[in-house]
């Protein structure tokens, strides 16, 4: 499936988020507090009508988890057919992505990388090879690093260096995770206002 390869740092500064979290963009953040373009420094950042905001919500989301428009609409219609709040139950469909879960264990540096991993065969669900990034995880589930992926530099150093704390769905152990529940609203740290996308799609 494609996935997007422009330029990355100008996709954060036009939504105002470090959408690849990387030191690049959180960089170009700080530096030019501003959208990209000619106008960009003139340019309000809450100037423009509901739909533009509830656009860049959508953008946003699907950025973060790298998902393209129509895999995104299907999960938005998957959302809204399960029983509780549509927004909250899209972003909890997005959080139980295979390369979503391989980055909150901390093996993935970003999302990128971790979607990456996945589609490079490096890691198991319940003892068995998974490379589809998209993947869904459930209830019970244990995640594992393959046996090549033990013994990989990049992943070490991720594994020592991130020192990231595990979501609260998640429990460690030692180069797996289990998923233990599935996400929470709570949970879910992305700086998404999953009501506006509701919104965009209800027209």
């Amino acid at each position: 499936m494609a996935r997007y390869t422009g330029p990355k740092v100008r996709i954060s500064r036009r939504l105002n988020t470090n959408i690849f979290e990387n030191a690049k963009g959180s960089k170009a953040l700080d530096r030019r507090p501003f959208p990209p373009g000619a106008h960009g420094r003139t340019r309000r950042r809450n100037a423009g009508s509901e739909y533009l905001a509830q656009m860049q919500e959508k953008q946003k989301a699907k950025y973060i988890y790298g998902v393209l428009e129509r895999q995104f609409r299907r999960t938005y219609e998957e959302a809204n057919r399960l029983a509780g709040p549509t927004g909250e139950n899209l972003l909890r469909l997005l959080e139980q992505r295979l390369d979503n879960v391989v980055f909150r264990a901390g093996w993935g540096s970003t999302r990128p990388q971790a979607r990456q991993f996945v589609n490079h065969g490096l890691i198991f669900v319940d003892g068995k090879r998974v490379d589809i990034a998209s993947y869904r995880v459930k209830r019970g589930q244990v995640i594992s690093l393959s046996p090549k992926a033990k013994e990989m530099i990049q992943i070490q150093h991720n594994i020592d260096t991130l020192d990231r704390s595990l979501v609260g769905w998640l429990e460690a152990g030692d180069k797996q995770v289990t998923v233990r529940d599935l996400p929470q609203r709570e949970h879910i740290d992305v700086p998404v206002r999953e009501q506006l996308i509701v919104e965009l799609y209800s027209k």
